[in-house]
């Protein structure tokens, strides 16, 4: 939930707030399975390959990471020249495959795409895009914090952020986190932005419902499994922006024990009344700022629509950390900020201790 302003005056937060809750109550809706994930471009031919190559959207990602650390370099480099829309996007693939495919998918893309540095995990132009890039090396890290959005990013805006503004650009935020983290010490630490999920469109009955979130959720327990797949010497940190800690909620039952935190931050509710309601074993923040105008967005769940308590109220049950300085809704991984220093410190080492 990122693209809507904040009503300007109380009479108008209030009559906002109750036409949502009006929205929810009487809008006959019921939250829909979730979506069917994309076929990789090229999964026909890879599934037809004599290698018996496994199935790129259902295999274990612990299986794929052996079939292809069996495969050897060259094979590797085979498949990727072969299949790079699957390999690109193979959970449990070696990273160094995954970036050499990307980069071939991305060339092949055209403007804006074909010039772009970086790791990519990921990278799908088709529809509204899908994109993961990576800051660090995976091949040594300790520790991993994955970087989930909210409404309304693309990959058009992946690394301009929507409406032009760079604080809301994933792959700004990821980077600014990075180098954060790096200035304070930390060693053997990365962090991936991910838009691996269809974001609703804008602040409206999509973000009141949790289909595209189930979808996200399916889509990041599967990107998460690969990651400890390919490191399972590492632990890892989850952050969602907004309708991205919807996804969250959706996916913690199904993590795997290598996520030790999680952490939301401007969060319309993560579909749970409270922090048990998880069922995970990772510790679990959140980070409300008072110029947020999420706060004016009922924290309820009816009818379908709504995603809960709000993860900052005290009823949730979830450690909350500083966010006094954050102007609005979009600056809680803005440089300087209280709300930053704590993600980075949550992020890096799962504690809120300065």
């Amino acid at each position: 939930m990122i693209a809507s302003a904040e009503p300007k005056t109380a009479s108008r937060r209030w009559a906002w707030a109750l036409t949502t809750t009006a929205a929810m109550v009487l809008t006959p809706t019921a939250t829909a399975p979730p979506a069917a994930p994309l076929p990789p471009v090229g999964v026909a031919a890879w599934l037809a390959d004599p290698r018996q190559l496994p199935d790129p959207v259902h295999a274990d990602p612990r299986r794929v990471h052996d079939v292809l650390a069996a495969a050897g370099e060259s094979g590797r480099r085979d498949l990727v020249a072969r299949y790079p829309g699957v390999v690109g996007a193979l959970d449990g693939a070696p990273p160094e495959a995954r970036y050499a495919a990307n980069r071939l998918v991305m060339r092949t893309s055209g403007a804006p795409y074909r010039d772009r540095d970086g790791q990519f995990l990921l990278f799908d132009p088709r529809g509204d895009g899908r994109v993961a890039q990576v800051f660090g090396d995976l091949s040594t890290v300790d520790r991993i914090a994955v970087l989930v959005p909210g409404v309304a990013n693309r990959a058009a805006d992946f690394w301009t952020g929507l409406g032009g503004f760079a604080h809301r650009a994933p792959a700004v935020q990821a980077a600014d986190l990075y180098r954060t983290a790096l200035a304070n010490g930390a060693r053997n630490f990365a962090v991936i932005a991910w838009l691996g999920y269809d974001t609703p469109d804008g602040v409206g009955l999509a973000a009141a419902r949790e289909d595209l979130a189930s979808a996200g959720a399916v889509a990041l327990r599967r990107f998460v499994a690969g990651l400890a797949a390919v490191r399972p010497q590492a632990t890892i940190a989850l952050l969602g922006h907004s309708y991205g800690s919807t996804v969250l909620g959706l996916a913690a039952p199904g993590l795997p024990v290598a996520v030790t935190d999680v952490a939301v931050f401007g969060s319309p509710g993560m579909g749970v009344a409270d922090v048990t309601r998880l069922r995970t074993t990772a510790r679990v923040w959140a980070g409300q700022s008072t110029r947020d105008w999420i706060r004016w967005v009922p924290g309820v769940r009816l009818c379908g629509l709504g995603h809960g308590t709000k993860p900052a109220d005290p009823a949730f049950g979830a450690r909350v950390f500083a966010t006094a300085d954050v102007p609005d809704h979009d600056h809680y991984l803005s440089p300087g900020t209280d709300s930053q220093a704590a993600l980075t410190r949550i992020a890096v080492a799962g504690t809120d201790v300065r």
